[in-house]
């Protein structure tokens, strides 16, 4: 099997990112009522391609296919001068799984924030996602904090 390439998402994506955003949202449960709305996903694809957004998108690529995702942010923090990477999404088919598309796609991240002038990449996952875990203690280390949250 050849290597997916880790590229810069392109407007010309959106037929095969779209099944992976979906996928991504069935894979924690958005559907019926909790599922997108479809102003949220347009409105995240259109911010990708505007200079002003904070918000990037890179995708894997096998043989003409896009198999996986990853939305990351850079903002400011009250503990750095330097700007900080959240990795928001990440998410690859399940043809991809396993076979080091994840841990390309989270690299690519900490090289786009290396460029600019981060010092800290982050993200969350569900406690439930075990695959996704064992991965990720292989190249970060957990933070010990643990994400409350309020929907207002």
């Amino acid at each position: 099997m050849s290597m997916a390439v880790i590229r810069e998402i392109a407007k010309t994506d959106y037929v095969q990112w779209l099944p992976l955003w979906d996928g991504y949202g069935d894979f924690y449960g958005r559907t019926g009522p909790a599922a997108l709305s479809d102003e949220i996903t347009a409105t995240t694809w259109a911010r990708f391609f505007d200079e002003m957004e904070p918000v990037h998108a890179l995708v894997a690529e096998l043989d003409g296919q896009l198999v996986g995702l990853t939305h990351y942010l850079f903002h400011r923090s009250t503990t750095a001068i330097e700007p900080v990477c959240y990795l928001q999404d990440l998410f690859t088919s399940a043809d991809a799984r396993g076979k080091g598309v994840g841990r390309a796609l989270v690299e690519a991240v900490y090289d786009r924030a290396k460029e600019a002038g981060a010092t800290r990449v982050y993200w969350q996952t569900h406690e439930t996602n075990q695959a996704a875990q064992s991965l990720y203690e292989r190249i970060a280390e957990k933070s010990g904090f643990i994400v409350y949250r309020k929907l207002i």
